[in-house]
C-alpha cells in the first residue's frame, strides 16, 4: 500500500508544511523545482546543503492517477524529512548521517550520486568489510 495513497492535500501545501517543518528544526534558505518527471527540495541548515529528488515519472495513469501519485510522493518526502529531523533531535544519529545521502558536496552531486557506484562495485566484486566491524 502506497503511504497517503488517498490524500487529498494539495502539493502546495504539503511543501509550505515542509518548510515549515524545516524552518522549526534550524534550515536556512530554500528551493524548489518542478519538472513533468520530478522535483527538487532544497534547503540549508547545519552549515550543509541538502537536496531531495522526487522522482514523478508517469507511467501508463490517467491525469487524476497522476496528479494523486503527485499528492502522495510529496506526502512521502514530508514524513522521510520529519523522521531525520526527529532522529537528529531525539539523538538517534547526527545531522550528517541522517541526511548523508542528500548532502550536496561542493561539485553539486550528493552524496548518494557519489557514493553508489562505489557501493555497486563492493556488492559486484564481493569485496566487503566484516558485516560487525561498528566502523572501527
Amino acid at each position: 500500500m502506497t503511504y497517503a495513497a488517498k490524500t487529498s492535500v494539495p502539493v502546495d501545501r504539503t511543501r509550505s508544511e515542509i518548510e515549515r517543518t524545516l524552518i522549526r528544526y534550524g534550515a536556512k534558505g530554500f528551493a524548489y523545482g518542478m519538472e513533468p518527471d520530478g522535483a527538487m527540495v532544497g534547503f540549508q541548515t547545519a552549515d550543509r546543503r541538502i537536496r531531495f529528488v522526487l522522482p514523478l515519472t508517469r507511467n501508463r495513469q490517467t491525469q487524476s492517477e497522476y496528479d494523486q501519485m503527485v499528492r502522495s510522493r510529496w506526502r512521502a518526502l514530508l514524513l522521510s524529512i520529519k523522521a531525520k529531523l526527529e532522529a537528529v533531535e531525539s539523538g538517534i544519529e547526527t545531522f550528517d548521517s541522517a541526511f548523508m545521502s542528500h548532502i550536496v558536496m561542493p561539485n553539486g552531486q550528493t552524496m548518494a550520486e557519489h557514493s553508489l557506484p562505489y557501493i555497486q562495485e563492493a556488492y559486484s566484486t564481493g569485496k566487503m568489510p566484516p558485516l560487525l566491524s561498528f566502523g572501527g
